[in-house]
């Protein structure tokens, strides 16, 4: 039987936008399970998935899911990542041999900035939290893994300045995409996005244990929040 168009509109929207970004996540799983069964590339799985899942926040945005949808999900994604610590259950996105909570730190970050932006009407600012996170530390661990060649130490782990200054580049760019877009072209807009990756910067050098999945997104998002409330109602 064909599907006609008059199908999907009887389709609640809600579903559509549930539907919408289920699909994409599945999709960046099964690139993530054929990476990981043909390449045996572990971080590269990680990676893919840090940064390909991140992105549903962009979609969650503009399709204006629900909040309810979004912290569910974070709820959903938090108990699974805990137990994948256990259990088999995401084979390859937690064996990086070292301890971190990093997964579970990055679900529990995106139910909260959903709460908490969404409940504002302010998505924007969650979204730069979460993509800060997704494009910033995931380019920075790439980079610096494959051509960081001056290291620093903090907290006995071993980090690099190739590594640091690639994060804080796409988190600028990140920044000022977002904020020209929601904002404005304004010199305040870039000194703010400047503010934020520095902060970012800091805090994804200073945690440990994958803390950073869950201070950079959030003091990301806060910091560019708040002064973005101070500049444009001085």
């Amino acid at each position: 039987m064909l599907i006609t168009f008059s199908d999907f509109t009887s389709i609640p929207v809600l579903w559509l936008q549930i539907a919408s970004a289920a699909i994409w996540v599945l999709l960046i799983l099964l690139i993530a399970w054929m990476v990981n069964r043909f390449a045996n590339e572990p971080e590269i799985v990680r990676k893919i998935v840090h940064i390909g899942t991140g992105n549903v926040i962009l979609l969650a945005w503009w399709l204006d899911i629900p909040a309810s949808v979004g912290i569910t999900a974070s709820i959903l994604a938090s108990a699974i990542t805990l137990l994948s610590y256990r259990l088999p259950i995401l084979p390859g996105i937690n064996s990086v041999g070292r301890q971190s909570l990093g997964t579970f730190f990055y679900s529990v970050s995106f139910g909260i900035l959903v709460a908490w932006f969404w409940y504002l009407q302010q998505p924007q600012y969650a979204a730069l939290g979460i993509l800060v996170m997704t494009w910033g530390d995931g380019l920075a661990a790439l980079i610096g893994q494959r051509f960081g060649k001056n290291k620093y130490k903090v907290f006995g782990t071993v980090k690099s300045w190739e590594g640091s200054l690639t994060m804080m580049l796409v988190s600028y760019l990140v920044c000022s995409l977002i904020l020209v877009g929601t904002q404005g072209n304004a010199w305040q807009t870039w000194a703010i996005s400047l503010m934020v990756a520095v902060i970012a910067t800091a805090l994804e050098a200073f945690s440990f244990l994958g803390m950073d999945n869950l201070t950079v997104p959030l003091g990301s998002a806060t910091v560019a929040f708040f002064l973005s409330q101070l500049v444009l109602n001085y």
